[in-house]
């Protein structure tokens, strides 16, 4: 259970990261500024394991660049930028739904790219947890869902680049899980992936500094000390665990794992924003926790 135990610290630290990122939202910063900046942050902090990393990358196979690159570059600049902008396309609602297929996308390419063993038996006990996940976060997901006609549900002129923009941000985070267990594969050690990661993730979001030199203006003292608070929980301590439980863990069972993200959030929710818990959250929880206990301890 211990591989568990470290994704779902993981998904804690990052449930504690949204009471700062949102707020520094909230205050006019893009999404784009905030990524390019914690990834800045991230490569000046892990500058020695990066330089190391990238000598070994000159010898090393397209591989394992491209893997580099679809952790870094789509799984954690990308996609992030691509769900944030789905927010402002479409419902967020709907846009947390289509989020709920990313075991879906992870499960499908772990038995594709690591050939690991997808049986029936594994594909019904998936359900019951992502069952459970969708019950933890219904008021999300379904708090928009009231609408009575599509013009509500899709709330701009671009509802189909919102869905595409949702529908990467799933492929992408799916993707990285897979990848990561791939690098892990070829003997690379924690540090070294997440030093890649950090590293291609600043490469990709700084085309988009590039692209719009504004991003770099409004840096205040406040927003670099809540970037570092970022970079110390998300970045570091976040990916540290996480990395630690894929260790452990068969991509397939990760990716489940992860689901625990939006029951850390609504507990983090209870406990600094007063929200309440009502009772399908709670079952919701107790199958997410059944389900996973079950898959670890039938090993699948």
């Amino acid at each position: 259970m211990s591989g568990i135990l470290f994704i779902c610290i993981a998904c804690l630290v990052w449930a504690v990261d949204t009471l700062i990122r949102y707020p520094l939202l909230g205050r006019g910063h893009s999404a784009t500024q905030i990524i390019f900046f914690e990834h800045l942050f991230l490569v000046l902090l892990f500058t020695p394991s990066v330089f190391k990393l990238l000598k070994r990358l000159l010898i090393g196979d397209k591989k394992i660049v491209f893997s580099f690159f679809m952790i870094g570059g789509v799984g954690s600049a990308l996609s992030t930028l691509a769900f944030t902008k789905a927010f402002t396309l479409l419902n967020p609602s709907l846009v947390i739904l289509l989020q709920k297929l990313q075991p879906v996308v992870a499960i499908t390419l772990s038995g594709l790219f690591l050939k690991e063993k997808i049986d029936s038996k594994f594909i019904f006990w998936s359900a019951i947890c992502i069952l459970g996940g969708l019950g933890v976060s219904y008021q999300q997901v379904f708090s928009g869902l009231s609408a009575t006609s599509l013009t509500e549900i899709f709330k701009s002129d671009a509802p189909y680049m919102g869905v595409f923009l949702s529908l990467f941000a799933v492929v992408g985070w799916g993707s990285a899980t897979v990848f990561g267990k791939y690098l892990q594969s070829k003997k690379y050690k924690t540090n070294e992936i997440m030093a890649g990661r950090f590293f291609f993730g600043l490469l990709t979001s700084s085309y988009f500094v590039f692209m719009a030199p504004k991003i770099l203006s409004g840096v205040s003292q406040s927003f670099v000390r809540d970037i570092a608070l970022l970079v110390l929980l998300s970045g570091v301590i976040g990916m540290f665990f996480y990395y630690r439980g894929l260790k452990r863990l068969p991509a397939k069972v990760a990716t489940l794992a992860e689901l625990f993200f939006p029951l850390c959030a609504v507990i983090v929710n209870w406990l600094y924003l007063n929200s309440t818990l009502d009772w399908i959250q709670i079952i919701g929880a107790v199958v997410l926790v059944f389900g996973s206990t079950i898959i670890q301890m039938r090993r699948y």
